[in-house]
């Protein structure tokens, strides 16, 4: 079976995450994500993960403390565009993952934006390591999803070939607008011949 955008998602970290690496849930939610990028990250790596609702951090907090992984992550009850903020500059990330829409079981009308997710998604790029990956899930059936999934199309579509792959995922034949995956991997730097 093809997996779902959901599950690739988590197929295309799991293949370049490593011990020690630092990661970014720019769209915390109910905390999955968070989770599993901190069981891949190991003791030595950290999660920065980001949401502006209270809810979103109080489900994150208690998954983590289940899984005892509390110690490799950091919580912020703040916009993701504000990463820049948080992150150092010299930071290296190996990545980063958005599930773009709203908050499942809470209220729809607290949607991601596409001005903020696109600083976010430039802050993540600035310190995305070569090999890594930034992930966004596109949920685009409610009011301004689909704008944002124009912006997300637009600014991946004009990233340079020469520095970055980058991929689309979708299913076309299925009803209910299924979120459509992006990924877009950091080449590594071509050496200079001397």
């Amino acid at each position: 079976m093809l997996q779902t955008a959901l599950y690739f998602s988590h197929t295309l970290l799991q293949e370049i995450l490593q011990p020690g690496d630092h990661v970014v849930d720019a769209t915390m939610g109910n905390g999955h994500d968070t989770v599993f990028l901190a069981e891949h990250i190991g003791k030595t790596g950290h999660v920065y993960s980001f949401d502006i609702q209270q809810q979103a951090i109080d489900a994150t907090r208690e998954k983590l403390e289940q899984h005892q992984l509390e110690e490799r992550v950091s919580l912020f009850l703040q916009g993701h565009e504000t990463l820049g903020e948080v992150i150092a500059e010299q930071q290296d990330l190996k990545a980063g993952i958005f599930n773009l829409g709203y908050l499942p079981k809470s209220d729809k009308a607290i949607i991601t934006m596409p001005e903020t997710t696109r600083t976010a998604m430039e802050e993540i790029l600035k310190r995305l390591v070569p090999r890594g990956r930034l992930i966004l899930i596109v949920y685009y059936g409610h009011e301004g999803g689909e704008k944002e999934l124009d912006m997300v199309d637009s600014f991946c579509s004009k990233l340079p070939q020469e520095t970055y792959n980058v991929l689309n995922y979708r299913f076309i034949n299925q009803k209910n607008q299924p979120p459509i995956l992006y990924c877009i991997e950091k080449k590594r730097e071509k050496k200079r011949k001397t």
